[in-house]
């Protein structure tokens, strides 16, 4: 009897000797090798696809990708006249301020008749002293005159009968000579007692502390009872005609765009007026620390305007062709002023700029564009560099402000 062992699926397992069960195997290896090669051959084919296909090569990408990306608003804004705008910052002060101070010898103030914000005349008394002592000095001094005139005639009238006698022989020539010594000393004597009464009286009035012009009153540092003097400096400050003027810092480079004549706008801080002004000189000096100099901007008189207040100006310095975006368009950080523009493949790109007159009309562009650029108008505080956006284009002044 043959005890030789078979391995199933060695032999045909149809075999007439072949048993049930290595049948049954048969079937079962057969059937595992089939399912195995089947999922092989899946494998292959979704590599296959897999590897040939990119990212963008899914149907249902574009369409999720597209959702992702933002939309902004664009404009090319092209390049336009404007005006262009130098903004500085000064103080205010008077354009001829005049100090008052005393200008004879002093005494004890006895009245004040001003006080700061009252208009003078030219020659108008600000403040009186006490002459009671000189007024007295003076009186003297015409009493002098009169005397000394009194004197004159009397010489005067000798002088003239004399002259009467002469012809007949009773007065001599010396004698009529004398009497003509006598008159032209008598009235040489009455102008010496003129001279010293106007003198007097000059000084006198000197006491009395006035305004060299007519203006509008600033300060004022005297009381009644103050004893003053040629030592005591000012009294009164005085803007002469109550004119006005901001002193405003300007870079070297500001310096040179503007000129006599330009006009600016005066805006006072803590004040909602703004004041219409004219520079009327620039400084022809820089100064060597801080390199700016001073341009000084004339304003007319109002109440809003106090010296030494500060302001800002806007001066226009004649116009220049340049691009104007929407405010919308302008953002800023600690590196300056950008805007966001789009490259040829519509990604975002920052552009640092330097503006110029902001108006309702929108930003003047002194540099950093051209014009031609595409610029994003809204959104752009959203964007980043180099991030992909859709571009929907409008015309500016359709809406955009």
């Amino acid at each position: 009897m043959n005890y030789e062992a078979k391995m199933p699926g060695t032999d045909d397992p149809l075999a007439p000797d072949a048993t049930e069960v290595e049948v049954r195997a048969w079937h079962q290896s057969r059937r595992a090798w089939i399912v195995g090669a089947v999922v092989a051959l899946l494998a292959l084919v979704l590599a296959f696809f897999a590897f040939r296909a990119g990212p963008g090569d899914d149907p249902a990408a574009p369409a999720d990708a597209n959702a992702q990306i933002p939309t902004v608003t664009i404009a090319v804004p092209g390049r336009q006249t404007v005006q262009k705008i130098i903004t500085a910052t000064g103080s205010l002060a008077a354009r001829r301020e005049m100090p008052v101070g005393v200008a004879g010898e002093g005494g004890m103030v006895t009245r004040v008749l001003v006080e700061p914000g009252s208009w003078v005349k030219d020659g108008q008394v600000l403040a009186t002293v006490d002459r009671s002592v000189q007024t007295q000095s003076a009186e003297a001094l015409a009493a002098q005159v009169r005397v000394a005139r009194a004197d004159a005639e009397l010489a005067q009238s000798e002088l003239d009968r004399a002259q009467a006698l002469v012809g007949r022989g009773f007065i001599s020539k010396a004698d009529l000579e004398r009497k003509e010594a006598t008159r032209d000393s008598a009235n040489a004597r009455v102008r010496v007692a003129q001279a010293q009464l106007d003198e007097a009286r000059a000084r006198n009035n000197r006491l009395d502390i006035r305004t060299p012009a007519a203006g509008l009153v600033l300060t004022r540092s005297v009381e009644p009872g103050q004893v003053v003097s040629s030592a005591s400096g000012t009294l009164f400050r005085v803007a002469k005609g109550g004119e006005m003027e901001l002193r405003a810092d300007l870079s070297e480079e500001d310096l040179h765009a503007i000129s006599v004549g330009d006009r600016a706008e005066i805006s006072p801080v803590g004040s909602a007026k703004s004041f219409t002004g004219q520079v009327w000189q620039v400084s022809p000096v820089v100064d060597p620390q801080t390199r700016q100099g001073i341009a000084r901007i004339s304003i007319s008189y109002d109440p809003a305007l106090r010296p030494g207040g500060f302001a800002t100006a806007n001066i226009v310095s004649g116009s220049g062709v340049m691009p104007r975006v929407p405010q919308s368009a302008v953002l800023s950080d600690d590196e300056g002023n950008y805007v966001f523009i789009l490259d040829p493949n519509d990604r975002v790109v920052r552009r640092s700029i330097r503006t110029g007159e902001v108006s309702a009309d929108g930003v003047a562009i002194s540099s950093g564009l051209t014009g031609t650029e595409r610029v994003v108008l809204t959104a752009g505080a959203f964007l980043n560099p180099g991030q992909r956006v859709i571009a929907r284009r409008v015309a500016l002044g359709s809406g955009q402000n």
